[in-house]
């Protein structure tokens, strides 16, 4: 593994916070994805 010196937690605490915000972000977009396919079907769009 890469040696990350004494910063090790603070660097991998980072990459780790940035892909659970990224995660949530995806899911997020999904989420409104499917709620406005539902609301234009309802619509009869």
């Amino acid at each position: 593994m890469i040696e990350l010196g004494k910063y090790a937690f603070d660097i991998l605490l980072a990459y780790g916070l940035t892909a659970v915000l990224i995660l949530g972000l995806v899911v997020q977009s999904l989420l409104a994805a499917r709620a406005a396919r539902r609301a234009l079907e309802e619509r009869g769009e």
